[in-house]
């Protein structure tokens, strides 16, 4: 085959993984389609026909988010539903609104152009590499395109987890400051979402978003908790649905679970500095130490060496 044709193919391979990482990964969290249209047509005057519709619209809207579209459309039909609803579940958990489909489309793609791009440095551009080591490291390749995204979005639940975890403290204290002020609940949590721009305060204002569209509350905690994953989170909505039904004070509810979330808070770092020297031991043992006997014991072995080669001279 053709080194050229070759070179081409993982180059289109390479755009296409770009363009679905780009519009598939992509957090669109702060874009508002609807405000979008109407500033593109605030300065202009109404389209006189569908074409023109079209025409106005970007070459994103027009050409590449149907191709994806398309492309997952058909990725879902071979994708067993269990598999569909675990990978909608994780991509809940990193905050993201990608759809399963758009993932694992994006999956197949990174591994058929990483798999090119394989096959195109060990069998054409190192053409005295053995088949079946070219071979094993072609399939490497594949296989990491393949569990690439996977880790990544991994890394971003672990990462959005942290997150909320490390803000959940301080936005207890800021709702307990809004209730004991006079507040309901609902504007606290409202509060919160306009004070902060985090996990958190923007699950804060998806769960008010919801309230609004109709779903009660205690259903909308439960699903925010769901989407975190969080055992922090999770323990603070059981304690502000019991305390909804039982009636008992917000104020006293969110008090004690501010003082338990700061004592969590205190543990945590506590914790982590006793982790500390254990972690610091290899670095010390394989970067550190050796390096200071280098500086040390060099110069003397350097004497050493000089003075036996002055002795076997005499």
């Amino acid at each position: 085959m053709d080194p050229l044709l070759i070179l081409i193919i993982a180059l289109v391979g390479m755009v296409i993984v770009v363009t679905l990482v780009y519009v598939g990964m992509r957090d669109d969290k702060g874009r508002d389609p609807l405000q979008e249209r109407l500033a593109q047509f605030e300065d202009k005057e109404m389209p006189q026909s569908l074409e023109d519709i079209e025409l106005s619209l970007s070459f994103r809207d027009r050409i590449i988010l149907p191709m994806v579209r398309k492309v997952a459309e058909i990725t879902t039909k071979f994708t067993p539903q269990k598999q569909i609803e675990d990978t909608r579940a994780k991509l809940e958990l990193a905050g993201m609104s990608t759809e399963p489909g758009a993932f694992f489309a994006m999956r197949i793609a990174l591994t058929i152009a990483l798999g090119l791009a394989g096959f195109f440095v060990f069998f054409i551009s190192s053409p005295s590499t053995p088949k079946g080591t070219a071979l094993l490291y072609t399939m490497g390749f594949a296989g990491l395109g393949y569990i690439l995204p996977q880790m990544s979005l991994s890394s971003r639940i672990k990462r959005r987890q942290n997150n909320v975890i490390k803000a959940l403290p301080d936005a207890l204290d800021l709702l307990v400051i809004c209730v004991e002020a006079g507040l309901g609940f609902d504007m606290a949590m409202g509060k919160v979402y306009e004070k902060w721009d985090n996990d958190l305060a923007i699950a804060f204002g998806r769960v008010l978003k919801e309230i609004q569209l109709g779903k009660q509350r205690r259903e909308a905690m439960r699903d925010m908790a769901r989407r975190m994953d969080v055992p922090d989170v999770t323990g603070f909505v059981a304690a502000i649905i019991q305390a909804d039904q039982l009636g008992v004070s917000m104020s006293k509810i969110l008090r004690v679970q501010a003082d338990q979330m700061r004592t969590k808070r205190r543990q945590r770092a506590q914790e982590k500095a006793h982790q500390a020297p254990v972690k610091m031991m290899l670095p010390m043992v394989f970067l550190i130490f050796p390096s200071l006997w280098i500086v040390l014991l060099g110069p003397s072995l350097i004497i050493i060496q000089g003075s036996s080669a002055v002795n076997s001279t005499f």
